[in-house]
């Protein structure tokens, strides 16, 4: 038995829910405030039918039961109002089959793959809706397939797993580069223009944030690759003496939306508007990230429209100095400063909430200036 605190970790609540139904025991799964405000009901509801018994956690300081409902996101989310804290109470996992939407995150579907080896029985997997951020399930089957599991599969829509198909031991495992980490240094160019090369990765990521380039190659930055690194430039144009405008996009960034935070920032700096689509999910993360990102631009002078599922920019001659809230969401931190470095007089609040993925983000960007 075990009460496991998991902070505000989205990855850490949905793979942990799967997980903790293989176990012996009873677990409860709580985090911070906001993460009693995420729901994880989908990814209960999938793993019911398996043989999970998953039932809401009673607060008893509270005297109630501590599940958060965040009844308004249902206005662009079609998600169970089911949050944490959970109670599991696990021994076995029957198997058997199941359904799941894939519309709020793609790691209810990638918890449900990791799991199945493990089930008494086949587990079969159908998807209820289009499946966001497909390349991270991708890279869940590829990692899976690595290590000696193999997924029956029809595109998104079914999925299938045999308790004979097991995962086998690896001795060394390389671990790619994180492309979402990488995108903040990628935006660099476009907003200060020049030059900026990363180290250690590769267009081939399975990772699907990488997909970033083709943003930035669209707004009009060019993209070189060698065996080892990423170069992203903003091009120079000699007939006009200057480095080439930067274009702004009608975008969809479902299948990359960890990185729409990083275009909200490069956004206010294009010649033409800019419209990101498709991130509805984004409402749910470590805070509603359309939300933040639009309030904060607004904060700066900038003119932003939102929408259910994203916000169009307009660019902006005169940034305000302001302070930037993050919301302790570390990829607001690590966004909204990237306009710092072309904008004076902007401050971010809670820097160490960079601490979740990158605690040395700052110390990082800082090399950009010498």
């Amino acid at each position: 038995n075990a009460e496991l605190f998991i902070g505000n970790a989205g990855t850490a609540a949905r793979f942990l829910t799967a997980f903790l139904t293989l176990g012996n025991g009873e677990y409860i799964l709580d985090g911070e405030p906001r993460m009693r405000e995420r729901p994880i009901g989908d990814l209960v509801n999938a793993l019911i039918p398996l043989g999970a018994n998953i039932t809401q956690s009673f607060d008893k300081a509270q005297d109630k039961y501590a599940i958060r409902n965040t009844g308004d996101l249902s206005r662009f989310t079609h998600h169970t109002p089911l949050c944490p804290p959970l109670k599991i109470t696990s021994s076995t996992l029957r198997g058997g089959k199941t359904k799941i939407a894939g519309n709020i995150s793609s790691q209810y579907l990638s918890a449900l793959l990791m799991i199945a080896p493990y089930a008494q029985n086949p587990v079969e997997i159908e998807l209820t809706t289009e499946l966001n951020a497909k390349p991270y399930v991708d890279m869940t089957i590829t990692i899976m397939r690595d290590f000696g599991v193999e997924i029956e599969r029809n595109g998104y829509q079914y999925f299938k797993v045999t308790p004979t198909s097991l995962y086998s031991p690896i001795s060394n495992y390389l671990i790619e580069s994180d492309a979402s980490a990488a995108s903040y240094f990628f935006a660099v160019p476009a907003i200060c223009e020049g030059s900026v090369r990363v180290e250690k990765i590769s267009r081939k990521s399975v990772q699907g944030d990488i997909n970033f380039l083709d943003v930035l190659s669209e707004m009009g930055c060019t993209v070189e690759e060698d065996e080892n690194s990423i170069l992203v430039t903003r091009p120079f144009d000699k007939t006009q003496g200057r480095h080439s405008s930067l274009k702004g996009i009608d975008v969809d960034m479902r299948h990359v939306s960890d990185t729409a935070q990083t275009l909200a920032a490069i956004a206010p700096f294009a010649s033409s508007p800019t419209r990101i689509r498709g991130i509805a999910s984004a409402r749910v993360k470590e805070t509603d990230r359309v939300s933040a990102v639009c309030t904060e631009l607004k904060r700066l002078g900038v003119k932003v429209e939102e929408f259910e599922d994203g916000m169009k920019i307009y660019p902006c001659e005169n940034i305000k100095p302001a302070s930037i809230k993050t919301y302790n969401d570390h990829r607001m931190a690590m966004a909204f400063s990237l306009i710092g470095l072309r904008a004076e007089g902007v401050q971010i609040e809670n820097p160490s909430c960079v601490s979740k993925t990158f605690p040395n983000y700052f110390d990082v960007l800082d090399k950009l200036r010498e």
